[in-house]
């Protein structure tokens, strides 16, 4: 049974440094992890990514989407994969938080 996660993550960096963070956090994924046990593939148009990551028979799918003040990620998990579901939508989550550094300042009163 294959299953989605999506996440959406506001931030405050404007598309352009987002998409950069997130390339940057892409590369070094795919560079320190995946090139080493998977194989990987990202193609970029525009502000949108499309990453395919496939090992031992199972495959991952993801799609970025860099908006101005949010980051959505769809993440769709094939095969056996879809069982680490819960686990993997929590760890994306701190995952994305920690490389575009949210800082969010509380609202003005």
């Amino acid at each position: 049974m294959d299953k989605s996660i999506v996440v959406t993550v506001p931030h405050d960096l404007g598309a352009d440094a987002a998409k950069s963070r997130v390339a940057k956090s892409i590369e070094r994924l795919r560079t320190d992890y995946l090139d080493k046990i998977a194989r990987s593939e990202v193609s970029w148009s525009g502000n949108k990514a499309d990453m395919r990551v496939s090992a031992l028979g199972q495959t991952l799918t993801a799609q970025f989407d860099v908006q101005n003040d949010s980051l959505r990620i769809e993440v769709r998990l094939l095969g056996i994969l879809s069982s680490l579901l819960n686990k993997t939508q929590d760890r994306l989550i701190d995952s994305v938080k920690s490389s575009l550094r949210i800082e969010r300042a509380p609202p003005k009163s």
